[in-house]
């Protein structure tokens, strides 16, 4: 398979009269910095009684990484299906498309084998052509495979999405226009990351490291509405 090259985003002017929406967007969002950046790790023993576990793409056996919030993911009303999946057929991705809310600034999945879109960030499916469409997942590590695996290129360090791949959601359409690898330390305050734009969607993993040690970045991959 080609590697496919990281294509920067394009840096959008921060628009006039929307910096109280900045600081609502990255408090919501702040928890993207944890809880979907794949601090997930294969199970080698027993949880404690209030883990997160769940089952990876691959069969896995796996639990939520001590710190992480369970009281956000039990209360982020999430579904893990909505009756459509998320493709993208150029990496092999196809899994089922849930939903939830982010809870007290933290966003944090309580599945391993499926997406989830986020209700309180952007717009739904249905208004996609009126703004953008926030879609977040795991990655594992340890052995164990994620739908975010699958989006990411460990050894080169980057996004495996190529330009110009689609990306499919029931009948919605989008084409990849490039993808960004972006520190957790520094992803809730990027305004360009939780821009609301007509026609957008983004697709949020963590991006795992070569020795197994714990992800320090994010990868986002933007794409934009074909119909």
């Amino acid at each position: 398979m080609t590697t496919p090259r990281t294509t920067p985003r394009r840096r959008r002017p921060r628009r006039r009269g929307t910096a109280l929406l900045w600081t609502i967007v990255v408090l919501a969002a702040a928890a993207l910095v944890v809880g979907v950046v794949g601090v997930v790790t294969a199970t080698t023993g027993a949880a404690s009684p209030t883990a997160i576990t769940g089952t990876s793409l691959d069969g896995k056996q796996v639990t939520l990484d001590p710190g992480e919030s369970g009281t956000a993911a039990s209360a982020s009303n999430a579904v893990a299906d909505t009756g459509v999946q998320l493709v993208v057929p150029s990496v092999g991705l196809d899994v089922p498309l849930g939903e939830l809310n982010a809870v007290d600034g933290q966003i944090t999945p309580p599945g391993f084998s499926e997406a989830y879109r986020v209700r309180n960030l952007g717009v739904p499916l249905a208004d996609r052509a009126d703004g953008t469409v926030f879609v977040v997942m795991h990655s594992l590590r340890n052995g164990a495979i994620g739908p975010g695996n699958l989006l990411i290129d460990v050894g080169g360090q980057r996004s495996e999405v190529a330009v110009g791949s689609s990306v499919r959601i029931g009948d919605a359409r989008w084409t990849v226009t490039g993808s960004e690898r972006i520190t957790k330390a520094t992803v809730a305050a990027d305004a360009d990351v939780w821009a609301d734009e007509p026609g957008r969607l983004l697709l949020i993993t963590c991006l795992q490291r070569p020795d197994g040690s714990a992800s320090v970045d994010n990868v986002v991959i933007e794409a934009t509405l074909d119909r």
